[in-house]
């Protein structure tokens, strides 16, 4: 097959990507409003911001086994698909809708965030973490774009269901570009079993970046599903709130681009990892308990290290996995496994608040997964490549 040239990719890498944040960082300024409105406790905010990530969790490791039966490209159009009726389901003053289409954004989207590792990887192999970096770019440009203006466009549209309305648009502009664009054809018919994934929950490498995925993860959703609220517990309208969750996002950029380049400077991720989390844990604790006169600076500061560490974790898929088939094993297990661990962390703020408005405490649960994400990070950061033997068995090799 010939492979499509490198703009054109991009452009619809871009497109696509820009559809997998706003659904998640879309909802975290309204929650307040939300809530208010429907009535819902703050257990119940904490699910409306756990479900999708959950979804996340629970669809990634089907991504791999619909890919194989009906195809990447047309598995991916699929979830977009879904995505565009859930953002449409979920703009709804029904309390049953709303927690139905954020449970189908959080599906579509755990589909749709697999596959798009692997079809790098088999379109580009030679710069996959480089286009790893412009989708994860994409991926904190639809968040911040959507966590700024999700606000604004309530007071201006007169409510929060039209503004959560208004991201379908952004799936509306990709799909036919990536349908018309990207070849969809069937896949090979393989004997029974050769669709399936290599199993690699026994490899300890594996697992690693699936936890290491999981701890950095639970921080971002942290983010994506409490920052504006915790935010504003500390006495900042929701604007401004927004606004410093859509700066943080925005400034994630910026290392999103980088993190693969950092990393290919040295000869392992190692430091780069330590010195992304460093900076998450300067700007997520000092907006948490330090002054507030700081707070951009603390916002900006959280973008650095999440955008890098998000972007590093992605790059990890690829550059520790010798073909596209074991990229998008690893993708499945590592974002599926990986995902249903992050839930925990909305979950336990929600969790936390019910019993304490004390930020110190939210702030010290930040700190042990900062903690364990930089032990993890330390494993994972090392050059090793998942390979496959003769027999097709995996295993892991240095260099």
């Amino acid at each position: 097959m010939r492979r499509m040239s490198v703009p054109l990719f991009l452009l619809i890498l871009i497109l696509v990507a820009l559809n997998l944040r706003p659904a998640l960082s879309s909802l975290a300024p309204l929650l307040d409003r939300i809530t208010q409105d429907l009535g819902l406790s703050t257990l119940a905010a904490g699910l409306l911001t756990t479900l999708p990530v959950i979804c996340l969790g629970l669809f990634a490791p089907l991504a791999p086994r619909l890919a194989g039966r009906l195809g990447a490209e047309r598995t991916l159009s699929l979830a977009l698909v879904i995505l565009g009726i859930a953002l449409w389901l979920r703009a709804s003053d029904l309390t049953l809708l709303l927690y139905l289409g954020t449970l189908l954004c959080g599906g579509s989207i755990g589909i749709a965030g697999t596959l798009l590792p692997a079809i790098v990887k088999r379109e580009h192999p030679e710069r996959a973490d480089l286009f790893t970096g412009v989708y994860t770019m994409a991926l904190c440009l639809g968040a911040a774009l959507a966590a700024g203006l999700s606000v604004p466009l309530a007071n201006w549209l007169d409510g929060w269901q039209a503004s959560l309305s208004c991201w379908a648009l952004l799936v509306v502009i990709a799909l036919p570009v990536w349908r018309l664009s990207m070849p969809h054809p069937w896949p090979r018919r393989l004997p029974a079993g050769q669709h399936d994934a290599p199993r690699l929950w026994h490899l300890p490498l594996a697992r690693q970046i699936t936890f290491f995925m999981g701890c950095q993860s639970s921080l971002a959703y942290i983010v994506f599903g409490w920052l504006p609220f915790l935010l504003q517990q500390r006495g900042l309208s929701d604007v401004e709130a927004g606004w410093l969750m859509a700066a943080s996002v925005m400034a994630q950029v910026l290392t999103a681009l980088l993190a693969p380049v950092i990393g290919r400077m040295g000869r392992d991720q190692r430091p780069a990892i330590l010195l992304l989390l460093a900076c998450s844990a300067v700007g997520l604790l000092g907006l948490m308990v330090g002054p507030l006169s700081l707070r951009w600076l603390f916002a900006v500061l959280l973008g650095f290290g999440q955008g890098g560490s998000f972007s590093m974790a992605l790059t990890l898929l690829v550059l520790r996995s010798n073909d596209a088939r074991l990229a998008g094993a690893l993708s499945g297990m590592a974002q599926g496994t990986g995902y249903m661990l992050a839930a925990l962390g909305p979950l336990a703020v929600g969790i936390l608040l019910e019993f304490t408005n004390d930020l110190d405490v939210i702030a010290s649960l930040f700190a042990l997964i900062l903690i364990a994400a930089a032990a993890l990070g330390l494993k994972v950061g090392r050059r090793q490549r998942i390979c496959l033997r003769d027999d097709g068995s995996p295993e892991v090799i240095d260099g």
